[in-house]
């Protein structure tokens, strides 16, 4: 079933930030070295990350006084990991730069990185990371404690919760990549920001890590996936969309310029979809006498399921379908692949707001009617 069922539910993967062989930038050789002490029994493991998964490079042998020296061929900025024996990942961002690393097993805060600049920013990456997942994993269990009771109301404010907690992590996210300056670590934090809210941001880091680190594969392919959303980014013109309403009658999103539209991208069969109606039940019948309008279009695969659900809920806004599921030409057009998903536009059909529901919504359409 393809539905987001909680927007902050997503797996950290350093995948998305993979680095590949490509032409011969430099032709130096990095030294990753350090010291472990009170080391447990097993191996020291150095991987590489590509674009598919880790590839193992090597194991690194210490010496019987806990020291280790490996030497790298980095011609290209590249993420790796030290695996510590299976109890402790490193993760390394290495060009150029030589970088020593100290661990004490015996205490956990003592972990040092030295030398390499990319690789010690990349330590404000993993400190904001784990302090995000541990509030994460805070809400899930909160959530599935409200789901095993059936208990709606809370259910509704974690929810609320989960949405200013995403709203907050992007503004830190957005504040450690700042400091970063031109490190190419910041491609590690990436993943951590919504693409489709964040595009301006996203698009002007890699313009600048692309004039520092021209023909890298990794930024090349960040530039190509960028120049596929452009068109959906903030700012730009809504893209037509002309579908039948459930009379079969043709109705086009050009059809209400002049107001203040909602897309709203839905189905009868998507539960969370259908517990965010009564939310914009309640602000469409607040603004729209103001200008504002929502704009639905369902991704039910029969008219019956989408008309029923429509009566049900008590929506009286704008409806169209194709009744092709994730087929639908509006939901590839607007590159839609879960659901509820959401475009706000202004009167000239610029976008200025996506993904919003909840208290996100209503704060917006406050700040524009009130």
């Amino acid at each position: 079933m393809k539905y987001s069922l909680l927007s902050f539910i997503f797996l950290l993967s350093l995948s998305v930030f993979s680095c590949t062989s490509g032409e011969s930038e430099n032709d130096g050789v990095v030294s990753v070295s350090g010291q472990i002490e009170n080391a447990p029994e097993g191996l020291v493991i150095l991987s590489r990350f590509t674009e598919s998964r880790p590839v193992v490079v090597d194991t690194l042998e210490l010496k019987s006084d806990g020291k280790f020296d490996y030497n790298l061929d980095v011609d290209v900025p590249t993420f790796y990991e030290l695996n510590l024996f299976g109890q402790r990942s490193v993760r390394l961002a290495l060009f150029k730069e030589d970088v020593q690393i100290a661990y004490d097993f015996s205490d956990p805060e003592s972990l040092a990185i030295t030398g390499s600049k990319d690789s010690q920013e990349m330590q404000k990456i993993d400190g904001l990371i784990s302090r995000y997942q541990e509030k994460v994993n805070n809400l899930n269990e909160a959530y599935y404690e409200a789901m095993s009771s059936n208990d709606t109301e809370a259910i509704k404010k974690i929810q609320a919760d989960a949405l200013l907690l995403e709203d907050d992590q992007a503004k830190q996210v957005k504040d450690v990549i700042n400091s970063m300056g031109d490190s190419f670590a910041s491609l590690a934090a990436i993943g951590l920001l919504n693409s489709k809210n964040e595009f301006q941001f996203l698009d002007s880091l890699v313009t600048e890590l692309n004039e520092k680190y021209p023909e890298t594969k990794m930024i090349i392919q960040l530039k190509q996936q960028l120049d596929e959303m452009r068109a959906l980014s903030m700012g730009q013109v809504a893209p037509e969309i002309e579908l039948p309403n459930p009379e079969g009658q043709m109705v086009k999103l050009s059809d209400f310029r002049g107001k203040y539209v909602m897309i709203d991208f839905w189905a009868g069969w998507c539960k969370p979809c259908r517990e965010e109606n009564p939310n914009v039940v309640r602000l469409y019948n607040q603004y729209k006498d103001q200008g504002f309008e929502v704009f639905g279009v369902s991704l039910d695969r029969t008219r019956e399921a989408w008309v029923d659900a429509i009566f049900e809920d008590g929506l009286t806004w704008t409806q169209v379908s194709d009744l092709k599921y994730f087929n639908s030409v509006a939901a590839e057009t607007y590159q839609v692949n879960a659901i509820p998903a959401t475009y706000l536009i202004d009167p000239d059909g610029k976008i200025i707001g996506k993904d919003l529901r909840g208290p996100s919504l209503e704060s917006k359409l406050k700040e524009i009617f009130e």
